[in-house]
């Protein structure tokens, strides 16, 4: 659900504060550069601080210079047509008391040097929402001296580990504002506002506070959590519920035009390892104990944030789902010898990482931060020894059957986005088991079987090697059902789907990714044999070592 993802996003970023950029003079003391793994992640990771580590991961030259400069991503304009494609993982060091906008200037001075990066503002109209106040607004001046801001609940999800009550119905966002100004609720609805069209593209919208309402004030409103009511459907509530209505506009907006830029850094620092303290390997505490039983299937599971900051809290997890998450095992056919007791048994881990890992993040949680102690928890408990090597597994091939695409522009960037293209025609309003939209522009096909398993992480969990012999760049749109929702069942039959084996009309209306691909674009998703790097696991023990 997407709404999920934007409420992700905007609770970690609701607490920094967008200050302009520093001074552009003052340098990492040493920085690496690299183009970043394959991953399904779609957001980049950071800026993160341990000790005086400063990192940033899975970011496009579009989020580094959004980041240098204080601007959203999609007012970067301007540059080559990688700029939004690309990523890199960047990883320099600074004394811990370096201030924000010390920093902000430290990573332009890294770009400028690293990627000869070049920019300059300007200010441009763009299409916002003007936020206007009705005959009788619905909220309440604030009083006395409590904290200010906006608190955000899920609400219609059971209590986690339990079962759900009554009907599965999708939940709700509860925002609890206190002690806000209106330009303050502006900006934290302009978090969940439809996106707005600029330049053939989706863009962020602007909310600008255009009520006239002075002072402080408390509200309270909620919206479905479910997308398939549309954007429009969460604007009628802000008008419902707070008497708030919201229309559009164009507004002035500063824009970090990319004058000239480089797609390869320089080299980084020969002795550039050395500089850094190596991180934790091991969990400063660990409780790794049995599950307890799960519910009658069917049954749905709440389920809370895994990691957050300095705490892992992963319940009902199975040795073989723990092990994908230590060593970042993404198909099935990537662990061999799994012992069968791997499969079935489930455990519950609470752990508490060390000082210099916990850490507030910008964007989602860096997962990588945990895993060498993940590894060293279950080789410890476990009493595992494991090995590497190559073997023929089962992997995803894209082909050519009678292509259905049309050929880019050159001049647009390459990007992929969740949602319609310039021409605005959305096929999910017709039939919502087709849930999913993307959206490709000015993408090779290599460049699309490299991104297939961060587009459809539920159905392809290796890498997807192309074969279509298609020379060029495309533009294309998918539409497809999310992984889950075929035939109402789970993970294996959407497996199955991506292999090319025939499957049965869905009565609920859904697609299957491969046969998405098939009818939509003329090409063939498969499954092969080929040799990759595998973990092979030499011994484990069943009963783990006590606590």
């Amino acid at each position: 659900m997407a709404r999920f993802m934007r409420l992700l996003a905007f609770t970690m970023l609701c607490a920094i504060a967008r200050g302009q950029s520093g001074d552009p003079a003052s340098k990492f003391e040493v920085a690496q550069i690299q183009l970043s793994r394959p991953s399904a992640r779609r957001f980049m990771t950071g800026p993160v601080r341990q000790g005086v580590r400063y990192e940033l991961k899975n970011a496009t030259m579009a989020d580094l210079i959004s980041t240098a400069y204080g601007v959203d991503s999609d007012k970067v304009a301007g540059g080559p047509s990688w700029i939004e494609f690309d990523r890199f993982d960047v990883v320099a060091k600074t004394p811990p008391s370096t201030p924000a906008d010390a920093l902000k200037g430290m990573l332009q001075a890294l770009l400028a040097d690293r990627f000869k990066l070049k920019v300059h503002s300007e200010t441009k109209p763009y299409p916002a929402y003007s936020m206007t106040a009705g005959k009788n607004p619905k909220l309440k001046e604030a009083h006395g001296s409590e904290d200010h801001g906006c608190q955000f609940r899920i609400q219609g999800l059971p209590a986690r580990g339990g079962p759900a009550e009554g009907p599965a119905t999708p939940p709700n966002l509860v925002a609890s504002c206190h002690n806000v100004t209106m330009a303050s609720l502006a900006d934290m609805i302009a978090e969940f506002a439809p996106p707005q069209m600029v330049n053939g593209t989706q863009s962020r919208s602007k909310v600008k506070d255009d009520t006239g309402l002075a002072g402080a004030y408390d509200a309270e409103f909620q919206f479905s959590l479910d997308d398939r009511g549309g954007d429009t459907a969460m604007m009628d509530n802000i008008e419902k519920q707070l008497g708030l209505k919201l229309e559009p506009v164009e507004v002035p907006m500063t824009v970090m035009v990319v004058d000239g830029v480089d797609r390869k850094p320089t080299e980084n620092p020969a002795d550039a390892d050395a500089s850094f303290p190596p991180l934790p390997a091991e969990f400063e505490v660990a409780s790794l104990k049995p599950s307890a039983p799960l519910p009658p299937p069917g049954t749905r599971m709440a389920r809370g944030p895994a990691y957050q900051n300095d705490r892992v809290n992963l319940v009902g997890s199975t040795l073989r789902q723990l092990i994908n998450i230590a060593w970042n095992i993404t198909g099935d056919d990537m662990v061999a010898d799994v012992p069968k007791f791997a499969e079935s048994d489930r455990y519950d881990v609470v752990a508490k990482v060390p000082s210099s890992v916990a850490v507030v993040t910008r964007g989602p949680v860096d997962v990588d931060l945990y895993r060498p102690m993940f590894q060293q928890l279950l080789i410890d408990r476990f009493q595992m020894k494991i090995h590497f090597e190559e073997r023929p597994v089962n992997a995803y091939v894209l082909s050519a059957v009678k292509p259905k695409l049309q050929k880019a522009d050159p001049a647009n960037r390459t990007r992929w986005i969740e949602g319609p293209g310039s021409d605005g025609k959305d096929p999910r309003k017709a039939n919502s088991a087709l849930g999913r939209l993307v959206t490709c522009q000015n993408m090779t096909m290599p460049e699309f079987a490299a991104l297939l398993p961060s587009i459809a992480p539920g159905y392809l969990r290796t890498l997807v090697q192309d074969e279509t012999g298609l020379e060029g760049a495309w533009d294309f749109t998918l539409n497809f059902s999310g992984a889950g929702i075929i035939n109402g069942q789970g993970r294996g039959s959407d497996v199955a789907a991506t292999t090319g084996a025939p499957s049965a009309a869905d009565p609920s209306g859904g697609l299957s990714l491969s046969d998405a691909i098939s009818k939509q674009l003329g090409l063939k998703l498969e499954m092969q044999k080929r040799p990759m790097r595998v973990l092979v696991i030499d011994h484990m023990e069943q009963k783990p070592k006590e606590n």
